[in-house]
């Protein structure tokens, strides 16, 4: 075997780069949403069924018509056709899933399943000394320009993606980084993959594959690849992308060796969201995604329909038309037949008007109403960021108690039930119901609690009246006067020894502190950890040690307070016991009547009151003469009424327990970009991805922040601003295990863990409504899985005899 063009050089370098978000966002619906194409490896059952079954008309392929041009709508057109490029958005995966080869593609429970299309096989076939995978490709396999898919074009794409040459702009380079080489087998069907450590999430690599002509230089993996591809291999091949008119064409390709696509054409529409309704009613669509409203819209029409009433006796009862009355229009009659000339003009171009209105509202409910409505759930949720970077939310309690706050189920079901779908709030950040790595882990935290809210932002000293409070020390009226005058006359050495033994006092209080921390840390207590400080604030401190498995985070320690330690302690305690099932952690878990109700770790400490009087209650919270006061931002652009709605939710459930909130409304493209990336609030409501490659996928999202030379914090996709070494650890080591029931075991603990630090409250999975033609089959809301292409088409017409069978 010969060895095919290692790349040398130095290991990739975490470049500001190659930190770029692995899967570009693009802000829809207001909502981060965000394009993975990745999953988790299983070869066992998820124990539980995805919390929305897809719906998407499944149809065997003899059942569907061949030819036809299906019309689908996508946000905007493409800025770049190369997936790893960091403005890839959701329409550059779209492209790519249809003309390009993937190697392992997603069932419905979002689990990877080997594509035959493009694989024979694909395995690990040695892991010592080093772990070796070998791919046998489909021999059948071939690029449109008629050259066999191989092992150079795996070599591209690896020297490409490894992050070694920085001459190639790439967003991302997760797992090929790891690669150490790439073999030719037998002949160029077959390709070793040599690692140079183990990598558990292996079948995420080569998924989109690109040819080798795309890969192999800089220049065309950083612009030839923006706007044309040199070579596809799926069932569509790539077209035209027509700029004026804002479509992508897509062709049956003529060399697929796979089943034939049924359609002989997709056209991707470049229509914004909230032209969506106006544009299926024009009939110009046949397949979109669509929001409640419009969703809504189609609903009533096809309960119009079904009653027998057609669009205009529609328009008569709840449209346009609606709000005339007898006595109304024969008012209007008369007025606009009347002596007074300027009257009766203004009277008829209103009736005018009023006519067009009814018309077209009548028009477009016939036609809305040969549509339906397909939904699921989408793969991604919304969550609640918490940016604890700095202000009261650098507390952990605070965060905590914001978390404790929330009524989950609540906001799932204003979301969620009025259409028809499961609202049952994610237990996990890393995967969703259906998938191997799911587990609920939210009792690390706890549920909705008022008192133990209050509770926990009483003893971080947040109290009722505390605004009006002078910090400790703070002298008032004519005294603090006298004293300002006085300290202004003292000059020289009077004023320098107050500073000296202000100093000494300090030094003295701080050696207190470090005895408290030394004497502490075998037990936890008197240390109070948060996810991070700070860069100019960061010092190094012990890390408390939780039961056999050693330090937990080693991040910095802010303030000696014992009962927050142990809170802390035991909090991180269950979230290892949630999984591993070990250590005194356990113990206590077992013992808890109430799952529901939290743990120990997630109450304030005993003993410590909670507000609970009227008066107290009705008062803001304050500290040291500081009210206690969110930045709460939300995007104010017309497809985010959902998400603002949900947001007022929260504002009020935090006003329950006493948490004021200064709601800020930002247009759509600076809310992500100006705010949420940039660290500018204190609460957010943004969507992530679920992913079947956590371990991979979700490290750069929850990873630990780092200072960077200048000062900054490198905080990758961690938007939160909340880590620990231990969470960082966890997704380390599931990454690199091949024993997949290890990996999936590390990963639940790194979810425990990632709640009991609060920094992101999942709250529910985004809806998914699709506007479908009611002839369109294996079409529609998708959900977990990854969609085939070539059997979408449309619904054969059932012949005589078969309508006669089916009556």
């Amino acid at each position: 075997m010969s060895q095919i063009g290692a790349p040398r050089g130095r290991t990739c370098s975490r470049s500001p780069r190659s930190r770029t978000l692995r899967s570009v966002a693009t802000l829809t619906s207001a909502v981060l949403a965000v394009t993975v194409l990745a999953g988790c490896s299983s070869g066992d059952e998820a124990d539980e069924a995805p919390a929305a079954a897809q719906d998407n008309a499944p149809a065997a392929r003899d059942r569907v018509a061949d030819g036809g041009t299906l019309r689908w709508a996508v946000d905007a057109l493409p800025t770049t056709l190369n997936t790893f490029q960091a403005d890839a958005d959701g329409t550059t995966a779209r492209i790519a899933g249809a003309v390009l080869p993937a190697l392992y593609t997603l069932d419905e429970r979002g689990r990877p399943r080997l594509n035959p299309d493009y694989l024979e096989s694909a395995q690990v076939v040695e892991t010592e000394p080093k772990q070796v995978v070998l791919y046998k490709l489909n021999q059948q396999a071939v690029w449109s320009d008629g050259r066999e898919i191989g092992a150079p074009d795996f070599v591209a794409q690896w020297r490409a993606l490894s992050g070694r040459d920085t001459a190639y702009w790439t967003a991302r380079n997760s797992g090929y980084e790891r690669i150490e080489k790439i073999e030719r087998g037998k002949n160029d069907l077959e390709v070793r993959v040599t690692f140079a450590k183990p990598y558990a999430d292996w079948q995420s690599l080569f998924t989109p594959l690109y040819p080798k002509q795309v890969m192999g230089s800089p220049n065309s993996f950083n612009d030839g690849a923006r706007t044309t591809l040199k070579a596809t291999a799926g069932p569509f091949l790539l077209k035209t992308i027509d700029r004026k008119s804002g479509d992508v064409t897509l062709a049956r390709n003529p060399r697929w060796w796979g089943q034939s696509a049924k359609l002989d054409t997709v056209v991707l529409k470049a229509v914004p969201r909230a032209d969506r309704a106006t544009a299926l009613a024009a009939g110009t669509l046949d397949l979109a995604e669509i929001d409640r409203s419009a969703a809504e819209r189609i609903a009533l029409a096809l309960r119009d329909a079904r009653a027998g009433r057609n669009g205009a006796q529609a328009a008569a009862a709840h449209g346009p038309g609606a709000a005339i009355t007898p006595s109304k229009a024969l008012k209007s009659w008369a007025l606009a037949h009347g002596s007074d000339d300027d009257k009766a003009a203004e009277v008829k171009a209103a009736r005018k008007k009023n006519q067009e209105a009814i018309a077209r509202y009548a028009s477009a409910q016939d036609a809305l109403a040969k549509y339906v409505v397909r939904k699921s759930l989408e793969p991604a949720y919304t969550q609640l960021s918490l940016n604890g970077e700095s202000g009261p939310l650098a507390d952990e309690r605070v965060r905590r108690a914001v978390a404790r706050a929330i009524n989950r189920q609540e906001l799932a079901e204003s979301v969620l039930g009025p259409l028809g779908l499961p609202a049952k709030p994610p237990g996990s950040h890393l995967a969703l119901a259906g998938q191997a790595a799911y587990a609920d882990s939210s009792d690390a935290l706890g549920g909705q609690d008022t008192k133990e809210a209050q509770a926990l932002l009483a003893d971080a000293g947040w109290v009722p009246g505390g605004a009006l409070q002078k910090p400790a020390g703070t002298k008032a009226g004519s005294e603090a006067e006298k004293e300002a005058e006085k300290k202004a006359a003292e000059k020289g050495k009077e004023k320098g020894e107050k500073a000296e033994g202000s100093t000494g006092a300090k030094k003295a209080e701080g050696s207190t502190d470090a005895k408290k921390k030394g004497s502490d840390t075998a037990s936890d207590e008197g240390l109070y950890i948060v996810g991070d400080d700070k860069p100019g604030d960061r010092r190094a401190v012990p890390a408390p040690v939780i039961g056999a498995n050693g330090p937990e985070s080693g991040t910095d320690v802010l303030a000696p307070a014992p009962a927050a330690a142990r809170e802390s302690a035991a909090l991180l305690a269950r979230a290892e016991a949630l999984d591993t099932g070990t250590g005194s952690g356990a113990r206590a878990a077992q013992s808890v009547a109430k799952p529901d109700r939290g743990v120990a770790g997630a109450y304030a400490p005993r003993g410590t009151a909670a507000p609970v009087t009227a008066p107290e209650a009705g008062k803001a919270l304050g500290k040291d003469g500081k009210a206690l006061s969110l930045r709460f931002v939300l995007p104010s652009g017309p497809g985010s009424e959902s998400l603002r709605a949900v947001g007022d939710r929260i504002v009020r459930m935090l006003d329950a327990v006493g948490i004021r909130t200064e709601v800020t409304k930002v247009s759509d493209d600076s809310f992500f970009k100006d705010h949420v990336a940039s660290g500018d609030y204190d609460l957010a409501l943004y969507s992530w991805p679920a992913s079947a490659f956590p371990a991979t996928d979700a490290r750069p999202i929850f990873a630990k922040p780092e200072p960077a030379s200048d000062g900054s914090l490198l905080v990758e996709q961690n938007y939160s601003r909340v880590g620990t070494d231990r969470i960082d650890q966890l997704f380390d080591q599931a990454a690199g295990t091949l024993d997949e029931e290890e990996a999936r075991d590390l990963v639940r603990q790194a979810d425990a863990r990632i709640w009991a630090a609060a920094g992101s409250i999942p709250l529910y999975q985004r809806p998914q409504l699709v506007a479908a033609r009611a002839d369109l089959v294996n079409a529609g809301a998708w959900g977990l899985a990854t969609p085939r292409y070539q059997d979408i088409g449309f619904k054969k017409p059932e012949s005589s005899k078969g309508a006669e069978r089916n009556r």
